[in-house]
């Protein structure tokens, strides 16, 4: 059941329905432009565009992007400029996931092409090259047709880049490694106190990433647009959910890659003797965790810790984010979430 049956069956009558449909077809009007934009900047440049498989549009394959685009409808700002965001946060995303392909040695792809499928390093060049000139077409539209002034313009293209700086500028302080190394061995003293982590590291690389979408509404809307700062705080929340999440797949990785995560701190700064001892042999170097990526679950006191943290500000954001009369979207939507990001084996409990 695709979540727009979900909501059918949930919601219990027809205007909320109504009200998800339609913001999915906005949705689909958005990504469309962008294809359309992208398959025009690549015109003649001997790379080519492959048509995009109806997946490619499905709430499924964009469900974070829908949460913005949804945000955009709660604070009342037009569709037509709905649409224009919604545009811009595709771009956004292109950019972001090429620079994480590259920072991580992997490809999920943005666009489809041509390109030989073992060239991943390029083609997620192309990602960002192409996302930042169909960002630049979409601002000129929007000031060709009055939805801009000509400062905005300059503007809305300067901001997109400074409202993920704030959150590549983190990325950047991990990439020599987050923490003290002697003789190949992380030195455990010197791991950041959960309280740390999120205040300090998860604001930036997830929190305020979650808030990027609003970058250009908060220069083109009134500053008085309903619920703006519940809203903002709302998506806010959510990221930090996610950002928990995913330390808690990428826990074994994290620990090879020598980055922060929450589920290492909790551990190391927590009182349970036979779990730090585990995670001790860990820093020290123990291959099981090259060979055992799936190690959270030798840590069930912290695990079951993180997954009540994660769950508390995916709940805190949903419930902040949806209207009253579309708070059946809450679970529906934590759900997809552990889903999405492939944690739902440490939460068997997990209402839908």
């Amino acid at each position: 059941m695709d979540i727009l049956q979900k909501i059918k069956k949930i919601a219990g009558n027809e205007e909320a329905y109504d009200i998800f449909s339609s913001l999915h077809k906005e949705l689909q009007e958005a990504l469309s432009l962008y294809c359309d934009i992208a398959a025009q900047t690549l015109n003649k440049s001997g790379i080519n565009i492959r048509p995009f498989q109806p997946e490619y549009f499905s709430i499924e394959k964009n469900f974070f992007s829908a949460l913005f685009l949804y945000s955009y409808f709660r604070a009342g700002i037009p569709k037509s400029r709905r649409i224009l965001y919604a545009t811009v946060n595709q771009c956004l995303r292109g950019m972001v996931t090429g620079c994480d392909n590259i920072l991580d040695d992997e490809y999920k792809k943005t666009i489809e092409t041509d390109l030989p499928k073992q060239a991943t390093r390029f083609r997620s060049i192309l990602d960002i090259m192409v996302s930042d000139r169909v960002l630049f077409a979409i601002i000129f539209k929007a000031y060709l047709a009055g939805e801009l002034r000509s400062e905005q313009m300059q503007e809305a293209s300067f901001e997109s880049l400074r409202t993920l700086a704030k959150s590549g500028a983190q990325e950047a302080s991990e990439e020599c490694g987050a923490n003290k190394i002697l003789n190949n061995k992380i030195l455990s003293a010197k791991i950041l106190s959960p309280e740390n982590i999120l205040e300090k590291v998860h604001h930036y690389k997830t929190g305020i990433l979650f808030q990027s979408p609003w970058a250009l509404p908060e220069i083109i809307e009134n500053q008085d647009l309903k619920d703006k700062h519940c809203i903002k705080n709302a998506l806010f929340q959510i990221g930090m959910g996610c950002q928990i999440l995913d330390d808690m797949v990428d826990m074994a990785m994290d620990i090879l890659m020598n980055r922060h995560n929450y589920l290492v701190s909790l551990i190391r700064h927590g009182n349970n003797i036979e779990e730090s001892a585990i995670l001790e042999s860990m820093l020290d170097g123990d291959k099981r965790v090259e060979k055992h990526q799936d190690i959270l679950n030798q840590f069930p006191k912290a695990g079951e810790r993180a997954a009540a943290t994660a769950l508390k500000f995916l709940r805190t954001g949903t419930e902040a984010l949806f209207a009253e009369n579309h708070n059946f979207m809450v679970d529906i939507s934590i759900s997809f979430i552990v889903r999405r990001i492939g944690a739902e084996r440490f939460l068997p409990d997990l209402k839908c």
